[in-house]
């Protein structure tokens, strides 16, 4: 096996120092005399025993965000909590929604309103001898 880094040992990161690219190892297997390999990227290749050996590798630490080669991660899985919730925090009612009235909305009650919205209050028409639209 490699002299520098001996036998594959599964779920260790190397790193090629001919690419500067980091791999882990997910399988070895005896039989076909093959190393499974995924590199950071996702991507999963299989090396033979003898390409192996010939690699310029060396042992590398766990990458700071090692999900980089895992489809689909739940934050649970990450040994983190997204927020600093206390159990109590969950009993609590939750609190009315008061919706935030829009910009574009008119603040003007509906029975102040211009009815064919053409600009003029309905009482201004009125008083100016126009007939009243209600």
């Amino acid at each position: 096996m490699n002299e520098s880094v001996g036998r594959p040992e599964i779920g260790q990161w190397y790193l090629h120092r001919d690419k500067g690219e980091m791999f882990r190892v997910t399988g070895y297997d005896d039989a076909a005399r093959t190393v499974e390999i995924q590199n950071f990227d996702g991507d999963v290749d299989e090396i033979d025993a003898d390409t192996w050996a010939a690699l310029a590798l060396e042992r590398a630490a766990q990458p700071e965000d090692w999900t980089g080669p895992l489809d689909d991660v739940e934050v649970d899985d990450l040994g983190y909590a997204e927020t600093g919730m206390r159990a109590a925090d969950w009993a609590e009612p939750l609190q009315p929604f008061q919706p935030q009235p829009e910009a574009w909305e008119d603040e003007t009650p509906e029975e102040e309103r211009d009815p064919e919205g053409e600009g003029a209050m309905a009482e201004e028409l009125s008083a100016g001898g126009a007939p009243s639209v209600e």
